[in-house]
């Protein structure tokens, strides 16, 4: 990120805002012709920086109305362990993230489900495909701020 001008920090902020945002647009927002703009779109895509264009959604209208967040505690800490640790989270869709932390946890599961009997069959699955030595279940009542824009169009950061 350090060797982006503030004009690729700019498209990138206008792309986090909203990707159906026409070049044009983009580029007349940013300070840009269409052609240059278009150019460092596909330079920030080539490069890694922007991975996809998604839509935002709502889970609780799609029938995704609970979000826990899991504690997982690693029975021992082998390749073999997180290799069949990564499988077992990569092969439930309603596992929405998965961080390797630092302290007490060994790892943080977002998890979107419909309700509390959806939650625990995932519980099962999960506890079923890997030995996993303690997890506690965080159930969230409210969500009060979500975003994906990371603040990238200010010259702090």
């Amino acid at each position: 990120m350090d060797d982006l001008d503030l004009i690729d920090r700019k498209i990138v902020a206008q792309l986090m805002r909203d990707a159906t945002l026409p070049v044009a647009q983009i580029a007349d927002k940013v300070g840009l012709s269409q052609t240059p703009c278009w150019k460092r779109i596909q330079k920030l895509e080539a490069s890694g920086i922007i991975t996809g264009r998604v839509a935002m959604v709502d889970p609780r209208r799609l029938g995704f109305g609970l979000t826990v967040f899991v504690e997982v505690e690693a029975p021992d800490h082998s390749a073999e362990w997180r290799a069949e640790f990564t499988k077992a989270v990569e092969a439930v869709p309603e596992i929405m993230e998965v961080h390797r932390m630092a302290g007490e946890m060994d790892y943080l599961l977002r998890v979107s489900v419909k309700d509390m009997q959806s939650f625990d069959a995932l519980y099962k699955r999960l506890t079923d495909a890997v030995p996993i030595k303690n997890l506690t279940s965080h159930f969230a009542m409210e969500r009060i701020k979500f975003s994906n824009l990371y603040p990238v169009d200010t010259q702090r950061h």
